[in-house]
Parts: structure tokens; sequence; C-alpha cells
């Protein structure tokens, strides 16, 4: 069982949250417990429904919490990156992209399910390598070394562009996709002086600097899941 606000785990009999004082949903009941798919869309949603409505507020809760980077690879990047990996794979085989005076373009099965399983595992190398880009800046702008907090302001601050990238199942929509996720840099701009203690004040340099190092780091991964990745057929 987890708390539904934090995503720490509680203890069965648990009546409130140790980490973050949250009461646990239906405390004492003794009802057939739910699904797992269930419980795991109970766990992120109180979160990413937060990070993505109130960032002001949300910050200092996650600042505050006591998630290791193995609850936050495998409990939060784990399950948002596979929308993306899943909405893209479908899209691609079988919704295709209508190309004027060709058809409809599909890729095939194999390459794919093989450029989403490659995107999916990149996924977490490129939030493992911005994070310690944002650790290892975190003097340069006044702020505080910290591996767990930068993994922390990384990982959620990917949160808008993996939710948008359910939309990729539509291939046309993926610019909208991408536009969407361009909230990330908002959420990034407000978290690294609550995360990395930095001046507020020294925020915005501190954001373009990550984000610059950030898009070097995402097109070498372009890069190589297109190398990977589906060719189409018609």
């Amino acid at each position: 069982m987890f708390c539904s606000k934090c995503g720490q785990t509680l203890a069965d009999d648990a009546k409130t949250c140790l980490s973050c004082g949250a009461p646990v949903a239906g405390a004492g009941s003794t009802g057939g417990g739910s699904s797992p798919g269930g419980e795991v869309i109970a766990r992120l949603w109180p979160r990413v429904k937060a990070i993505l409505t109130t960032p002001k507020t949300e910050w200092p809760v996650i600042a505050g919490e006591s998630a290791t980077s193995a609850d936050i690879y495998l409990r939060y990047v784990a399950y948002l990156a596979a929308i993306g990996a899943v909405a893209g794979f479908i899209g691609s085989t079988v919704i295709g992209v209508h190309v004027p005076l060709v058809g409809t373009v599909r890729s095939g099965f194999g390459s794919a399910l093989s450029g989403a399983i490659v995107g999916y595992v990149l996924t977490f190398v490129q939030v493992f390598v911005v994070a310690m880009i944002v650790d290892a800046l975190a003097p340069t702008f006044g702020g505080q070394r910290d591996s767990l907090r930068a993994l922390k302001v990384t990982a959620y601050s990917f949160t808008p562009g993996w939710v948008a990238a359910v939309l990729v199942i539509f291939p046309m929509l993926g610019i909208i996709a991408g536009l969407i996720g361009l909230y990330g840099l908002y959420l990034l701009y407000l978290g690294l002086p609550v995360l990395m203690r930095s001046p507020p004040e020294r925020s915005l340099g501190y954001t373009v600097v990550v984000v610059i190092a950030a898009i070097i780091v995402g097109i070498i991964i372009g890069i190589v899941v297109h190398a990977f990745g589906p060719h189409t057929t018609l």
C-alpha cells in the first residue's frame, strides 16, 4: 500500500503516512482491495495533478519527502515514461501518418517495438544525466549540491512531457504534445530554488543552462533512438 500524496510505502494498518502526515484513504476498511493498476493510478495521480496545477506549493512538499532514488525511478519515472513509449508504438504501427499522394504510412511492428524499448530505456539515461548536470551546476548559481534533490527536480519537471506524450497515439498531434511539454521548463524554474537552494533571482540563468544541456542530451538520445527506430511501410 502506498501514500496517495507522496507515494511512500505504508504499513497495511497505517492510518497516516509517516513521511508526509497525509491520512490514508480507506484506512480501517475491510474491502477486497484494489487492482494493481488502480493502485498505481491512485498513487501517481495526486502527485501528477499537484505538480502540474499547483507547483509552487508542491515543490516544498517534494523537497521534504524521504523518497529514495529508486523510488523516483521505479515508482514514478518508470510508469510515466511508459506513456509515450506505448502511445508512440500504437500510433506508428496502427494509426500511422497520412501522407498526401502516398497514403497512410505505418511502421513495421519489429522496428517500432525496438524503437519504443530503446527510447523507454534511454529516458532513464536522460533523467540521470540531466540530474547530474543540475547537481553539478548548483554551486555555480549559488545553490547546494544534492544528487537526490537534483533527481527530484529533474524527474518531476519532465512530468508535463510524459503526460502529454499520450497524444502521440495520433502522430499528427506530436507537435501539440511537444508544446505542452514546454511547461516543464516553468516547473524547473520554480523547482530549482526550492530543491537546490539557489537564490530565486538566479533561477532563470540556472534554468537556461540546464535546458541547453538537456537539449544536447536529448539530441544525442534522439539520434540513438532513430538508429533503432521504426521503418515505415504503406
